[in-house]
């Protein structure tokens, strides 16, 4: 027992003996470990081996402790920063800039030829896009306004204007000068004349300067001299009187007064023009319809600056203002009235009781009756206020003095029934059943020339102081010299009566009973359009420098455009028949049959007041200023409006809201 408690002994003794080496072997630094490790006391296999434990920490199934968290930063400590790769290449870039701002340009040009030959095509495509827009440059910018005036003035598009308006305040303010809109009005024959407003004096739009209204006068005399007193056949062009819209003569200052305030500016003037004609094209709207509660045929139909006169064969004379409001009954004709021709408030009038009266439209008064045919009245015409031409069944033509109520001279001559009658100045040309016209001076009340060559009554005429045409019933409408009497050229290819006659200019149209309308060159004395107008008779024929409003027995209006010859539209709805239609710029007047009673549309196509009442925009030329800023407010008007509103529907006859043409007070 004893002997087993030392061997234990002596076990732990060597056993702490051999630790206390080891620790003290670690505390040691050693240098050669393979000294070391030789230097170990060997025991031979014959000892008596001794086994010490090691401490459990150094076990190799120990589980590691944990590491020891870091501490967290103290407020003195600085936090990290870190960089992004955006930032770093938005610094890149910043740099770069700089740098190449610094470089001449020769380097500029050499850096960037490197880096275009560095781009694929995709990344020179992207160049290209975003430096083609910077490349361009506004010219008007730089050009003087004299120079970008004259650039704007060979664009005849008001639509391309318009557009161009809005691209910039500079592109504005040129298209606001009323040179632009000047030559723009020039090249659409937009004629419009002028008001100056502190005299109230007609100008010429394009010389600016006054019209004399007496100008047209002095041509009265020219060609009667020229008939009597030489044998000249020199012509000399005269200016044509004014007319009414129905091809009759009024005084210039009857004519051309508006009773409205027109616009005083170009462009005002071809906004309200352009927007006219764009509503005759596919607009307008019909304002008034009146119905008779009789049936009566239209024989007449006068469209002036104040009235629209109706003649019917029902010895009914009915004026109304250009609104279509009923104002006055004319009544005093016992019979049919066949003929009338108005000047300012004087209507004159003839018809089947042999009668001729003369009318103050404004009171609805009679003036005159005059008497001396014994025939029924068929034409009628004026050569001044005082002097009124009648013709007659009875073969002659009489001169009346309107101021005392008396005939001046009877013009015999023909030797059947007077059916048509043109005036210019002195002389009046009458068209007769005899087949003859002739030229009489209205002064002297003598015949001067006839012309004959037709073979069947002659129902039409034309004449503007250099030629007179006539239409007949052998279908040509001849052409002749009023000079010479000769025939200049027969216009053939209506197929039956030719009894619509218009002459402007150089340009004729002629419509026939075979339904066609037909436009004549008198230069050329050639056809230049063939229109199929009407299934049945051409019953009325009126044409201005743009467009021919034709009405037919058929029941249609139809208007066609004058140049091109192609048909536009058809004014309001078929009817059984249309009488009369007389038109002007802005209105148009209808005289039909439907469901055997007379109806009379008034068609309106002109723009609301407001659209075109502008104030005139000096010219760049003579505004130095232009750029200011209170010029700049000089703007095309922003605001758009209806131009004009849809046709209104018809309204079926005989309800209430038909409005009747009654026998006003006279």
């Amino acid at each position: 027992m004893d002997s087993h408690r030392a061997s234990f002994s002596d076990m732990e003794d060597g056993s702490n003996a051999h630790i206390s080496d080891q620790l003290g072997s670690h505390n040691q630094p050693s240098h050669d470990p393979v000294t070391n490790f030789a230097s170990t006391p060997s025991r031979s296999l014959s000892t008596k081996t001794t086994v010490t434990p090691l401490p459990v920490s150094l076990l190799p199934s120990a589980p590691a402790s944990p590491p020891t968290p870091a501490p967290s930063p103290t407020p003195h400590q600085r936090p990290p920063t870190w960089h992004s790769t955006d930032d770093e290449q938005t610094g890149f870039l910043l740099n770069l800039r700089i740098h190449f701002s610094t470089l001449s340009n020769a380097r500029k040009q050499k850096l960037l030829e490197g880096l275009l030959d560095a781009c694929d095509s995709q990344q020179l495509s992207f160049v290209s896009s975003y430096v083609g827009p910077r490349l361009r440059k506004d010219p008007f910018q730089v050009f003087p306004n004299e120079l970008c005036l004259r650039v704007l003035s060979f664009i005849d598009d008001p639509k391309t204007l318009a557009r161009a308006s809005q691209a910039s305040r500079r592109w504005r303010e040129l298209l606001n000068d009323d040179i632009t809109w000047k030559n723009l009005c020039e090249k659409h024959a937009y004629s419009v004349r002028r008001v100056l407003e502190d005299e109230g004096d007609l100008i010429d739009p394009f010389t600016a300067h006054p019209v004399d209204s007496a100008s047209s006068a002095r041509t009265s005399g020219r060609l009667q001299r020229r008939l009597t007193g030489s044998n000249s056949h020199a012509t000399e062009s005269a200016p044509d009187l004014a007319r009414t819209f129905s091809g009759e003569w009024l005084p210039p200052t009857s004519f051309s007064r508006r009773r409205r305030t027109r616009p005083v500016s170009y462009r005002s003037q071809f906004k309200q023009k352009y927007m006219v004609e764009s509503a005759w094209n596919k607009g307008g709207r019909c304002t008034q319809r009146h119905i008779t509660p009789d049936q009566g045929v239209v024989t007449s139909l006068h469209l002036t600056p104040k009235y629209i006169v109706v003649a019917l064969d029902n010895a009914k004379i009915h004026v109304y203002d250009t609104n279509g409001d009923n104002q006055k009954t004319l009544q005093g004709h016992v019979m049919g009235v066949w003929a009338m021709v108005p000047w300012d408030d004087i209507l004159v009038s003839g018809g089947c009781d042999r009668e001729v009266r003369v009318w103050n439209m404004a009171t609805g008064a009679g003036i005159h009756l005059l008497r001396g045919h014994t025939s029924t009245v068929r034409c009628l015409k004026m050569s001044d206020r005082n002097t009124a031409i009648s013709g007659s069944r009875d073969t002659t033509l009489r001169i009346w003095d309107l101021a005392t109520g008396t005939c001046r001279n009877v013009l015999v001559g023909h030797q059947a029934s007077v059916r048509c009658l043109a005036i210019h100045g002195d002389l009046v040309v009458s068209g007769s059943y005899d087949t003859t016209a002739r030229i009489w001076s209205i002064s002297q009340g003598r015949c001067l020339r006839t012309l004959s060559g037709h073979f069947s009554q002659i129902y039409a005429i034309a004449f503007d102081g250099r030629r007179i045409a006539t239409g007949s019933l052998d279908t040509s409408v001849r052409i002749w010299d009023p000079h010479s009497g000769q025939c200049h050229a027969i216009l053939q290819g209506h197929t039956s009566l030719v009894g619509q006659l218009q002459m402007r200019d150089d340009t004729l149209v002629t419509g026939g009973s075979d339904g066609s309308v037909r436009v004549w060159s008198l230069t050329k004395m050639a056809p230049i359009h063939r229109l199929a107008a009407h299934d049945n008779s051409v019953t009325s024929l009126q044409f201005d420098k743009t467009r021919i409003v034709s009405g037919g027995s058929d029941g249609r209006v139809k208007v066609w455009n004058l140049e091109t010859g192609q048909l536009l539209r058809e004014l309001s709805t078929p009817a059984e028949a249309v009488w009369r239609v007389a038109f002007e710029d802005e209105k148009a007047v209808i005289m039909a049959s439907r469901s055997s009673r007379t109806v009379m549309e008034v068609w309106s196509f002109s723009p609301p007041p407001e659209d075109y009442e502008d104030t005139a925009i000096e010219s760049a030329l003579s505004t130095p200023g232009l750029s200011s800023a209170d010029d700049r407010e000089l703007a095309v008007p922003t605001r758009r409006r209806t131009l004009c509103s849809v046709p209104l529907p018809l309204i079926p006859l005989g309800t209430d809201s038909d409005a009747l043409m009654p026998d006003a007070p006279s």
